[in-house]
């Protein structure tokens, strides 16, 4: 089995079920030993493939602005906040698939630390799935936004702005929303947010493994193109229009997810990302 055409194969899969499904026969095969990895294969150019990431009809997809909020004492707003994280992990697994499939000549190790991105992010999906099951809701029954893609799109053709400013900007702002959420759910105090409470450390755990990756690559790649790594960042977070994060941060998860002492101070000096 070969990796890196598989995953542009199940990124184009519209089918959710059988896109969660492919993905995790492809980890299997990797923990197996029996998964090939080829950096050297050119898959077709981005440009041709006119639906991509496969998806569901469902959600809608709106401006970001227009995503309604609710309050999470209601069992719709607690769906709504639910079907949320849902679409923030489903994006994810494209994220994951795409940086597999995209990016050629990278070591081997690179497109397996993706490839347990895009597995991970399967397993928070469907977790989060089961759980707005439990309120009577389905993923696609609220709209969305797309601001996770329109990075992936944005950063296409320049893997060190991807790992720049996917996974340790934008997914990294979950690790400074999640305790935020969680302190809401907890004043809400039933049975259901409290589940939705203890399935965000779950997620939590992982995703600080993720945009440690992230960083990781990204300290890789500027070392290896002579790149100062904060000064870099700036300039591509300005070049790619990256949001401007305000505080609170979370300080110790991002400690965990591989930020440095210089880049916190950046963060916590300017508003922006480090």
């Amino acid at each position: 089995m070969e990796l890196r055409p598989q995953a542009l194969q199940i990124l184009q899969d519209h089918a959710i079920a059988t896109k969660l499904e492919a993905v995790a026969e492809l980890w299997a095969a990797h923990e197996a030993g029996t998964l090939h990895i080829d950096p050297n294969w050119q898959g077709p150019a981005a440009s041709a493939l006119t639906e991509l990431p496969g998806r569901p009809a469902l959600p809608r997809l709106i401006d970001p602005g227009l995503v309604p909020q609710r309050s999470p004492y209601t069992t719709q707003g607690l769906g709504t906040l639910v079907h949320a994280i849902c679409h923030i992990e489903f994006n994810a697994i494209h994220l994951g698939l795409d940086a597999v499939w995209q990016f050629s000549g990278m070591p081997v190790a690179f497109y397996a630390d993706w490839l347990r991105v895009a597995h991970e992010e399967c397993l928070h999906f469907a977790m989060l799935t089961e759980q707005l099951s439990t309120l009577g809701y389905a993923y696609g029954d609220f709209d969305a936004h797309d601001g996770l893609w329109e990075m992936c799109e944005k950063t296409r053709h320049d893997i060190v702005a991807r790992m720049a400013l996917v996974p340790r900007t934008l997914e990294a702002r979950g690790l400074d929303a999640t305790p935020l959420i969680q302190a809401r759910l907890r004043k809400v105090a039933t049975p259901q947010a409290l589940a939705v409470c203890d399935k965000l450390d779950i997620i939590l755990r992982d995703e600080i493994g993720h945009v440690d990756i992230g960083n990781r690559w990204y300290r890789w790649l500027c070392e290896q193109q002579g790149l100062e790594s904060v000064a870099h960042y700036k300039h591509l977070a300005r070049r790619y229009k990256a949001p401007r994060l305000r505080p609170p941060f979370n300080t110790s998860a991002r400690v965990a997810a591989g930020f440095s002492e210089e880049e916190l101070a950046y963060l916590a000096g300017d508003g922006v990302s480090a």
